[in-house]
C-alpha cells in the first residue's frame, strides 16, 4: 500500500506536540489511528479534534514503559481495523539537567521513555508485521544525538540510542518492512524543558521561544516516509529549523 490514504497509523505520545500534530496530519490525509498517551483527557480531545473533521481516530491510554500498554495499542489497531501499517513511536521527555545535580530518578525515566519505550513498541509490533509481511516503523529521535551540549547528556544518550536501535532494526527487517528514523531539531512544544532543572528548562526555554520550529514541520517529516511507495525506505530524515547551526 503507497500513500497515506486508508493506512492504519498507532502513535504513541499523541496528546500533544509532536504527536498530536503527526494525529492531525494524518488523519487530514486519510489515516485511520489509533492514538496512545498518557493524559487520557488529552488524548481524547485529539480524537474529538480529528472525528469532529471526519477522520478515524480511537484513542488508547498508554504508558510506553509499559510491554502490556504498547500490546493493548497494536491489538486495538489490529482488532478495529484488521491490520496495522505504522508505528510512530514518538512517547518522549526532556528532563535535562547537570550531572552534578545528581537528578537520577530523570535519568531513569528518558531511559525507560526513550529506549525501553521504544523496545517495547518494537516488541509489539513486529509480530503483528512479521505477520502481514508489510508494516513500518518511523521514530521520533533529536538532533541531541548528533551534537551534545550541556546539561542534555543524558538525554542525548538516550536519543543516540534510539538512533541506533533504529538502524540495527531496519537492518534486521528484510524487504517487506520499512523503518525510519526522524530527528526533530527544536521544535514548539510544551515538553522542552519540561521536569528539567529550573536553570536548565529556563535557558532550553528561551531558545525554543527564539528559533523553535512548529511541531507540524516534524509531523509532514513523518508523512513524507510513510506516503512513499512501497518497497521505498526513507531512512533517515533530520528536520531542524534554519536558525539551528
Amino acid at each position: 500500500m503507497s500513500g497515506i490514504e486508508g493506512k492504519v497509523v498507532a502513535i504513541t505520545g499523541a496528546s500533544s506536540g509532536i504527536g498530536e500534530a503527526t494525529a492531525i496530519h494524518l488523519a487530514g490525509r486519510g489515516a485511520r489511528l489509533v492514538l496512545g498517551a498518557r493524559r487520557e483527557e488529552r488524548l481524547n480531545a485529539v480524537v474529538d479534534r480529528i472525528t469532529a473533521q471526519g477522520g478515524s481516530a480511537t484513542g488508547v491510554v498508554v504508558d510506553v514503559t509499559r510491554r502490556e500498554d504498547l500490546t493493548r495499542l497494536t491489538d486495538t489497531a489490529v482488532e478495529r481495523y484488521g491490520r496495522l501499517d505504522v508505528l510512530v513511536s514518538n512517547a518522549g521527555t526532556m528532563a535535562i539537567s547537570p550531572f552534578d545535580e545528581l537528578r537520577q530518578d530523570d535519568w531513569d525515566a528518558m531511559v525507560a521513555t526513550h529506549i525501553t519505550g521504544l523496545l517495547n513498541g518494537i516488541g509489539a509490533a513486529l509480530p503483528v508485521f512479521r505477520r502481514q509481511r508489510s508494516g513500518q516503523f518511523v521514530n521520533v529521535g533529536s538532533t541531541a544525538a548528533y551534537v551534545v551540549k550541556p546539561p542534555q547528556a543524558v538525554y542525548a544518550a538516550t536519543k543516540t540510542a534510539v538512533k541506533v536501535l533504529t538502524e540495527g532494526l531496519r537492518q534486521e527487517a528484510g524487504p517487506d518492512l520499512r523503518v525510519t528514523l526522524v530527528s526533530p531539531g527544536f521544535t514548539d512544544t510544551e515538553g522542552v524543558g519540561k521536569g528539567a532543572s529550573p536553570e536548565a528548562a529556563a535557558a532550553v526555554v528561551r531558545l525554543r521561544d527564539e528559533i523553535a520550529m512548529p511541531p507540524s514541520a516534524v509531523a509532514a517529516a513523518i508523512g513524507y516516509a510513510i506516503e512513499q511507495p512501497y518497497g521505498v525506505d526513507i531512512s533517515e530524515i533530520v528536520v531542524r529549523p534554519t536558525a539551528q547551526a
